[in-house]
């Protein structure tokens, strides 16, 4: 962590601040009194320059030249470690308001509440310690309101809000009438035979669609098999149905306890990248791949990596800042400016290892941003 002292020698400052590179960074200004100054810029020396700056004449830009004690910054190689860098030192700094000082909104998940007795689901952006099935991080409520319906379509679960109190005398929904619910709240069904449905459900999320895929498939090779061809017919379309429903998730989204993949980004380091893992829906620290030449030979790209999978040990967080890094992470995935590439996978036994060797050439490939 580099720094500036900022003393009364202002030309020195002014040398100082010249000499910084001119790249993307995190900084903090530290005044006389008061609260630090935190914030990120794609060109630091031009940043620092315009806010500590000499000025000649009146300029309508804030300068803090005479009111700054020192600077604080961290060079990064990419958009995600700056966010990343900055989401610490706010945790850091500001641990009651650093969420406001982000503005870092929690994206929505589609959730399956497993503590009601007839369990239902609903958007939220809170992750919660009470049993239940998170699917997400979606791009917004829209995009997760509408998985969530079609979704609905494949079961027969309840998609009523209200807390149930059973009855025959229960007046019942449309969903009921169309037999798209096992109507719990009229005692058509059990609570066990409900709970049956909920878990198909919560089966559906966890495997990514694979568990009707898988049953709707066979049930067409074995109709196929028994010539009843309209059998056939009938799940292919039921097949067909299910990857369109798979296909209005967003990219990032999973059921959170296995969401699992890893982003390649530029490093600081020259002749670097940098991996960040995701591992079932924990981030983890950063791991440095380089092109370093060992004995006039460079090490192979895929030998690297499998060390550092291989190396690799998950670390879990708590669950507010299982829920703050996956909302830095939706935030970068989802974005316009979103640079390096991301790649996801079941779990490190289907590492997708000739395609990371690829993406970390890309990267590594890329120009510089130094200015």
């Amino acid at each position: 962590m580099p720094e500036i002292p900022v003393a009364d020698d202002l030309v020195a400052v002014d040398a100082a601040i010249a000499g910084i590179p001119n790249q993307p960074a995190v900084f903090l200004l530290w005044p006389k009194q008061g609260h630090p100054y935190l914030a990120k810029t794609n060109v630091l020396r031009r940043r620092l320059t315009r806010l500590l700056g000499a000025r000649e004449s009146p300029s309508r830009f804030l300068n803090l030249r005479h009111t700054i004690a020192r600077v604080e910054y961290w060079l990064t190689g990419s958009s995600l470690e700056s966010h990343v860098r900055m989401y610490e030192l706010a945790r850091q700094h500001f641990p009651k308001t650093y969420l406001d000082v982000l503005r870092l909104r929690m994206p929505p998940y589609v959730k399956v509440i497993l503590t009601n007795e007839f369990p239902r689901s609903q958007i939220t952006t809170h992750l919660g310690r009470s049993p239940a099935v998170y699917f997400g991080p979606f791009r917004s409520r829209v995009s997760a309101e509408r998985f969530e319906s079609q979704f609905l379509d494949l079961f027969q679960m309840r998609r009523c809000q209200e807390d149930l109190v059973p009855s025959p005398a229960h007046p019942g929904c449309i969903y009921g009438e169309m037999s798209m619910c096992l109507r719990p709240c009229q005692q058509v069904v059990s609570a066990e035979e409900y709970r049956h449905e909920v878990d198909r459900v919560a089966e559906f999320l966890r495997t990514d669609g694979r568990s009707l895929v898988d049953i709707a498939t066979a049930e067409r090779e074995r109709s196929s098999a028994e010539l009843d061809f309209e059998q056939a017919a009938r799940q292919h379309k039921r097949i067909e149905k299910i990857q369109e429903v798979l296909g209005l998730r967003d990219e990032l989204a999973r059921e959170i306890g296995h969401l699992n993949g890893v982003a390649v980004t530029a490093s600081v380091e020259p002749q670097a990248v940098e991996l960040w893992f995701v591992s079932d829906g924990f981030w983890q620290p950063p791991r440095r791949i380089n092109f370093e030449v060992i004995e006039g030979k460079p090490v192979s790209l895929d030998q690297k990596l499998h060390d550092a999978v291989s190396a690799f040990v998950p670390v879990e967080r708590s669950m507010r800042e299982r829920q703050e890094y996956l909302a830095i992470l939706a935030r970068w995935f989802y974005s316009s400016w979103r640079d390096g590439e991301w790649f996801a996978f079941d779990g490190p036994q289907a590492l997708p290892y000739r395609k990371l060797v690829h993406a970390i050439s890309r990267v590594a490939k890329r120009p510089s941003v130094t200015v």
